[in-house]
């Protein structure tokens, strides 16, 4: 097989798995950065790593929580190298302005924040299971934890969140 064969099965397989899970990515990125423009960078930081480190990977069936332990692995880095940047609400341009106008469903932006509130021992695995259909085996490995620990966590993630929302409603 000559080089440019390789270079092309390479390509194919990067492009097949990245196709597959590209969304996957994304929407983890998302959740744990709390910002779509960050997520975005995380992601495309997430494949330059999975493309250079393609041949790591033995078992296509493993790709998706390779993929996404690079992507979790990228957050860190993104929050470890960046201090985040404020906005001065006096000097916002006029379609920014427009943003901080609309109504937003209230009830749904409760429950979204009452999320990015939980600590992320909470957060990640909830995320997980929830909005992207991990079983806890898969959380725990992807995670590192133990399944019980996992369990353990979901369940104390749903009682804060239950109470928080209980909170705003009272309140």
């Amino acid at each position: 097989m000559n080089s440019s064969s390789v270079g092309s099965d390479r390509r194919r397989r990067f492009d097949q798995l990245v196709g597959v899970y590209h969304q996957d990515m994304y929407r983890y990125a998302a959740w744990l950065s709390r910002d779509k423009a960050i997520a975005e960078d995380v992601v495309q930081e997430a494949l330059l790593r999975a493309w250079k480190s393609l041949d790591a990977l033995r078992e296509d069936a493993a790709a998706k929580q390779w993929l996404l332990t690079i992507v979790r692995r990228e957050n860190a880095r993104y929050f470890e190298r960046r201090r985040l940047e404020t906005v001065d609400v006096d000097n916002l341009t006029p379609s920014q302005e427009a943003l901080l106008a609309e109504a937003p469903d209230e009830q749904l932006e409760a429950l979204r924040e009452s999320i990015y509130e939980l600590d992320d021992d909470y957060r990640e695995p909830l995320v997980l299971q929830v909005l992207m259909g991990y079983s806890t085996n898969e959380i725990a490995e992807l995670m590192g934890l133990k399944q019980g620990a996992v369990l353990t966590r979901l369940h104390r993630a749903r009682l804060k969140l239950k109470e928080s929302v209980q909170a705003e409603e009272a309140g």
